[in-house]
């Protein structure tokens, strides 16, 4: 409830306004300033409250104390303007703390001294006693890509992904630390989720900074989970240098990473992605084949696809023959362990095409080896 106009005015010419509280008195509370800000405060309060509110004696009208009196008043007075530009000195200049401090130059440390970070434990519990959550949240069947993933930020959004049901490729500088915190994310996942299996979480080396190591990494990644979905480019890193003074090698290094790294790693994605469409024709011409297997099924027509998985075509013997390394990674994902010839393809056509298979139709017959299966 507001004061009076009148109350208010005459409070702010005579003295200072009083708190007025309805139905109860009031009550003091602890204050958290800290005690050298709060002095300097309270002195500048005082100081002003002097000034403003308090005619000294010497200035007043009719004043009836002796001179003596004023004497002793004015030592008074100066003894404490004294003390008061003394404890002045001790108060923070203001806007201190709300300003770079040029003293301080902080550099990258060395990646042998940065710190192991741990994976998050008990994720479980956070489900336990709630309703489930919308289905579209769920991460079932995706791949992410967490660039950075071996410490910090990087490693628990890379946790985060795993937890909502992706499979994941840690990407970092320091492979062997990604390596390592790969298999501490899948033990995590099965002391927190006993019942359920385990995600997929594969280690991958790159340099964010440079483009050829950048398209390598994903051209692996692609070979071993066989798509990428999500991206988070959380591989980065934070200096303290005065900004007309920072080492242009350092800034170099600090935008490389920070917005190189991330710029590289989305147009590389992206274009992983535009080739999409090649998979999403295949997975249309088969959704094709079912509906037309049901509707020409009366005019006695069957409808059937195949889905090859590796073959060794021409083109793809030239690819691997330039790449013996994705040969050796395209072959570890096969259970049967070797590439499928064309000749591969000869048998099946020819069953569904034949009477062999006169009550099969809307099939999709898989000749890959056992690769879909894993």
């Amino acid at each position: 409830m507001s004061l009076p106009v009148g109350r208010i005015l005459r409070s702010a010419a005579g003295r200072t306004p009083t708190p007025r509280f309805l139905g109860s008195v009031p009550v003091s509370t602890p204050n958290t300033t800290p005690s050298r800000l709060r002095h300097a405060r309270d002195l500048s309060r005082s100081q002003a409250v002097a000034g403003f509110h308090t005619v000294p004696p010497s200035r007043r009208q009719g004043s009836g104390r002796s001179s003596s009196n004023n004497n002793d008043n004015k030592k008074t007075q100066n003894v404490t303007e004294k003390k008061s530009a003394e404890e002045a000195t001790l108060a923070p200049t203001a806007g201190a703390f709300a300003r770079t401090d040029d003293s301080i130059t902080v550099e990258y440390p060395p990646e042998h001294q940065l710190p192991a970070s741990v994976p998050v434990e008990g994720t479980d519990r956070a489900g336990a006693h709630i309703f489930p959550t919308l289905a579209t949240f769920s991460l079932q069947g995706k791949v992410g890509v967490v660039t950075g993933g071996a410490r910090g930020l990087g490693l628990v959004m890379g946790q985060g992904l795993v937890i909502s049901g992706a499979d994941l490729a840690i990407v970092d500088l320091n492979k062997e630390e990604a390596t390592r915190q790969a298999q501490n994310i899948i033990e995590t996942f099965k002391k927190d989720h006993p019942d359920k299996k385990p995600p997929r979480v594969t280690a991958h080396y790159a340099d964010v900074s440079d483009p050829a190591s950048v398209e390598a990494c994903i051209a692996e990644i692609v070979a071993e989970h066989g798509r990428i979905d999500n991206l988070v480019t959380s591989a980065g890193f934070t200096e303290n240098f005065e900004a007309v003074a920072y080492p242009i090698d350092r800034m170099r290094k600090l935008w490389g990473v920070n917005v190189d790294g991330t710029y590289l790693f989305a147009t590389s994605v992206a274009r992983h992605l535009v080739k999409d469409p090649y998979n999403a024709a295949k997975a249309a011409v088969r959704h094709l084949c079912a509906s037309l297997s049901v509707e020409w099924a009366k005019a006695g027509i069957r409808v059937n696809c195949i889905s090859p998985g590796y073959m060794l075509t021409a083109l793809t013997q030239k690819i691997l023959d330039d790449n013996p390394d994705l040969k050796r990674q395209w072959t570890s994902l096969i259970p049967q362990g070797h590439m499928g010839s064309p000749e591969d393809l000869m048998g099946p056509v020819t069953f569904l095409l034949s009477d062999a298979s006169s009550y099969v139709t809307g099939a999709d017959l898989r000749v890959d080896g056992g690769y879909t299966v894993t």
